[in-house]
């Protein structure tokens, strides 16, 4: 690999090749430059596998011990490793041993165990899909099951507020579909499996099982799966099992009756389950035929029906179903363009682009979305497209939503415009808002320094207004911004020039002294 020295120390931009001394690029004595003999130096302190070989096993193996003694993590891969060199079966018994320790546990997990127990699932989850899978599929795919088995149990002692504990199981299931396949699984017992798993999916760690299963399953069994479901459907009315249901659960059921929740949850199920073999075997009407009238009607549901359609050669039902749903969120959701988008699909298939078009250019409009603009643009004839772009750069400067469109312009990027309603509605311009502002000034400082001036301008007072001390250092830094762009500016027009707006922000927050020690 070849590297460069880092600007102080540079000479003529000279490559160097580490590991080669045989070359003079000065010494550490000559004006500080570097010897091609002190990077040989360097590279043999680098921490990689060919440099820790020359320390030899038996230190090495003291330094892991050592390291080990203090991380859980640690401990247990050296553990799994020593399993490994005695065979994959040794590998796999030790891995399904301590599957069934933390199987057995049932302490509440605080935090930082928390976190550990999930760093110890992830190596376990690794080691299946990867060493085992490859030496034994079958080994690897009963390990990977007693795995996932885990989740709800595991799950039920612990908060798991950041997702990472139910993370690892969805990642385990993930890795069932290719384990399942190399294995050969039987479809009637992998079918068996999943009936199980999918009606205890109590997390969601099964979402996406059939899914990853599907191409293990096949026809036979899609087939059997989907005849358990709706034999389990039949049963007799559920009744509860004496387990203290959730908030949420009563919440989403519409009920605290407990055998109520029960059913309404086995109803649920069977739903999800059927949806997703329907899915599996591509049978759009099996699929709608899980959605009950009113929730066809949600756009979100039609929109994904329609897709389905579509993808089935269906073109004129996906419009039809489209059209059936009811326009009740559009200003909730003003960026999703589910329903938009297989709408467009549905007219371009069914060859009415001129449609297709007036709503791409209807969602542009509402949302200032820039992909839909461009592929509205690019299929206007030569000419056409300037005109309409200028038209939908003017619609962007008169948009209600201020930040919405000056993201909009600089991404565009339309920087002549992007100034003007910088200039034109400085009121407009949230000064929290940094995630918009930041990029603005940084598009906007080289060729228009008023503008970027008025944008940083915007934080600053934004930060001081709102006492934010652990932001001061930031606007100190767009401050010293503000001066340098200062002396391009030639003409401030009715804004304040820069002397006048520091000399009001010293008279407005002059107390602030951590702020003004940070401009000194």
């Amino acid at each position: 690999m070849v590297g460069t020295l880092p600007d102080e120390g540079r000479r003529d931009n000279m490559p160097v090749v580490p590991g080669r001394g045989d070359f003079d690029l000065g010494s550490r004595s000559n004006g500080g430059q570097f010897t091609g003999g002190d990077f040989y130096m360097a590279s043999k302190k680098t921490l990689n596998a060919a440099n820790l070989e020359v320390l030899g096993a038996r230190r090495l193996a003291e330094l892991l011990v050592g390291i080990a003694s203090g991380n859980r993590a640690a401990r247990r891969r050296l553990r799994l490793e020593l399993a490994a060199a005695e065979g994959a079966e040794a590998l796999a018994d030790e891995i399904r041993d301590r599957l069934a320790t933390i199987g057995r546990a049932r302490a509440f997990l605080d935090w930082r165990k928390r976190r550990d127990l999930a760093a110890d699932l992830e190596i376990h989850r690794e080691t299946i899909a990867g060493r085992v899978a490859e030496a034994d599929p079958a080994a690897a795919l009963e390990l990977m099951w007693q795995l996932t088995e885990l989740a709800n149990p595991t799950r039920e002692r612990c908060e798991d507020f950041e997702g990472k504990v139910i993370a690892v199981f969805r990642a385990a299931v993930a890795d069932l579909g290719r384990i399942a396949s190399a294995a050969g699984a039987d479809p009637t017992r992998l079918a068996d499996r999943a009936f199980e798993a999918a009606t205890g999916n109590r997390y969601g760690q099964y979402d996406d099982l059939i899914a990853v299963l599907a191409p293990a399953l096949g026809q036979e069994g899609l087939e059997r799966l989907k005849g358990r479901t709706i034999e389990f459907g039949n049963e007799p009315k559920a009744e509860g099992d004496g387990r203290e249901r959730s908030p949420a659960e009563r919440m989403f059921s519409g009920t605290a009756d407990e055998d109520r929740i029960v059913e309404h949850q086995r109803r649920h199920i069977v739903q999800s389950i059927l949806r997703d073999v329907a899915d599996a075997q591509g049978d759009v009407d099996a699929y709608i035929a899980q959605h009950d009238a009113e929730t066809r009607k949600v756009r979100e549901f039609a929109a994904g029906i329609a897709r389905r359609f579509l993808k089935a050669d269906r073109a004129e039902e996906a419009l039809a179903a489209l059209d059936e749903a009811v326009n009740d969120n559009r200003d909730w959701t003003p960026r999703d363009f589910g329903w938009e988008d297989a709408q467009i699909d549905a007219l371009e298939a069914l060859g009415r682009p001129d449609e297709a078009q007036r709503v791409r250019w209807g969602c542009f409009e509402r949302s200032l979305s820039a992909p839909h603009l461009r592929a509205y643009l690019k299929r206007l004839r030569d000419f056409d497209d300037t005109e309409a772009e200028e038209k939908a750069l003017d619609h962007a400067l008169g948009f209600d939503d201020g930040p919405e469109a000056l993201s909009f312009l600089v991404s565009w990027p339309a920087l002549s415009r992007a100034s003007r309603m910088v200039l034109e509605r400085s009121e407009d311009i949230d000064g929290a808002d940094d995630e918009i502002l930041v990029p603005a000034a940084d598009a906007l400082s080289a060729d228009y320094p008023l503008a970027a001036t008025m944008v940083l301008r915007a934080m600053i007072e934004s930060i001081l207004g709102r006492g934010w001390r652990k932001y001061y250092k930031r606007a100190a830094r767009h401050l010293l911004d503000c001066a340098g762009l200062a002396v391009r500016i030639q003409d401030y027009g009715v804004h304040e020039s820069h002397e006048a707006f520091e000399a009001r922000l010293r008279r407005d927050h002059g107390r602030k002294e951590s702020f003004w020690t940070l401009c000194a």
